[in-house]
């Protein structure tokens, strides 16, 4: 099993390219089973769980013709509409096949999904957005089994905000008969992105980016070229490295104002920042302060980036109060952080955190995706060598990180 070994100390600077983003890329390359011309992607990630993804299409009958960072997906002959369990089992989004299938084809079957162990993510808000429009579903031996001869126009309101669950069903109504409105939609950039490559394929959407979301149903979608957003996600985590370690980093190819949020943070915790374009600076002159924050829906702080700022507050000047309410389980990375010998008190939903002058490198873990990354931020400030174990889940949401950090000045490799 490989594993990254970190010698701490040295301050990030240089330029660094933001990939494409995984949350908007999955859901984009599912909306090729919407039709049977070509649909044409850049920007992709090179990473885990994009090609997971191209594999499970695969699967169905999708041809994917993949080269670096660009994909080409047919779905003329989609001969198996069946999302295994030993896909689905590493990669949530694969629940994302669902509505795409029963709208196109009438029929799918779809493992219960697994993931990162971060908390219950259920499934239910899908389920009953496609029989309010119209679906026989079945749970039975652990698939989901929806049928439909068409489905119909039908007006859903999410008892929780979904991001997913929104994805799903938006594409699902692209080929409904009628129109289907969803309300207290997801607002997530990556939401936007997707509703961008329904449209040039035909579709008929209006006010993604808001909590209403209207689609007026067509008869069938044709192909279309589209390039993936960049990663917002990927580029706050450069930037809290870069924080946390006094350094001094430009990011290319990524976009201001779908992280705001993390920009705000980034400054009230000292860091000088400049926007020009498409590239975005920072700077760190001094001891970051202790900011506190509380995870919420977009256009509100993200629960993808709470355990990477939680690392930055392991080395703050202050005491810092983290407040979780996405997921019910997204502290596993406190007893990893405390083993470097950071300060964290937790109960309930809720983390204290008092800064320390300097973390320990030590042995630890990773457990979950953006754990991974809050591990390695503090292995990049920490004194002496951080190993961590099972990076596996890095690389389902990195594009080759240990790369860029070397390439900013950062002393991490990979060993087995």
């Amino acid at each position: 099993m490989q594993k990254l070994a970190i010698q701490g100390g040295n301050r990030l600077n240089g330029e660094v390219k933001i990939s494409g983003a995984k949350n908007a890329a999955l859901p984009i390359m599912c909306a090729s089973l919407l039709t049977a011309d070509d649909l044409c992607l850049s920007n992709l990630p090179d990473m885990h769980d994009v090609a997971t993804m191209a594999k499970l299409l695969r699967q169905m009958g999708v041809k994917v013709a993949a080269e670096y960072q660009a994909a080409t997906l047919n779905g003329a002959v989609v001969d198996k509409p069946e999302a295994p369990y030993d896909m689905v089992k590493t990669m949530r989004a694969a629940i994302l096949v669902l509505g795409p299938l029963v709208a196109r084809f009438g029929d799918a079957r779809v493992s219960l999904p697994g993931g990162c162990a971060i908390g219950s993510r259920p499934v239910d808000l899908h389920i009953k957005g496609l029989q309010a429009m119209g679906a026989e579903i079945h749970i039975e031996h652990g698939y989901i089994h929806a049928q439909a001869k068409r489905l119909k126009g039908a007006h859903i309101c999410f008892d929780l905000v979904s991001v997913t669950g929104t994805e799903n069903l938006m594409m699902a109504a692209t080929l409904a008969d009628g129109i289907t409105v969803l309300e207290n939609a997801a607002r997530e950039p990556e939401v936007v992105d997707l509703a961008h490559c329904l449209a040039a394929m035909g579709a008929k959407i209006s006010g993604a980016g808001s909590d209403t979301i209207t689609i007026q149903g067509v008869e069938s979608l044709h192909g279309a070229s589209h390039r993936v957003m960049p990663d917002r996600i990927e580029s706050g985590t450069f930037l809290v490295a870069a924080a946390a370690t006094s350094g001094h980093i430009t990011l290319t190819d990524t976009r201001a104002d779908i992280f705001d949020s993390v920009l705000d943070k980034l400054r009230e915790a000292g860091a000088q920042i400049a926007v020009s374009g498409n590239r975005v600076s920072l700077e760190m002159r001094r001891r970051p302060a202790a900011v506190n924050l509380r995870t919420a829906p977009y256009p509100a702080f993200p629960t993808d980036m709470q355990a990477q700022f939680m690392a930055l507050n392991t080395i703050a000047d202050g005491s810092a109060i983290v407040v979780e309410t996405i997921f019910e389980n997204r502290f596993m990375h406190v007893q990893e952080l405390r083993r470097l010998g950071a300060q964290i008190e937790v109960e309930g939903n809720t983390a204290v955190i008092k800064g320390c002058a300097q973390l320990e490198g030590a042995h630890i873990m990773a457990t979950d995706l953006r754990a991974s990354a809050c591990l390695v931020i503090a292995g990049l400030v920490a004194q002496g060598e951080t190993v961590i174990d099972r990076i596996y889940h890095l690389d389902r949401g990195y594009e080759h990180i240990e790369a860029k950090l070397s390439a900013l000045g950062a002393q991490i490799r990979r060993v087995s």
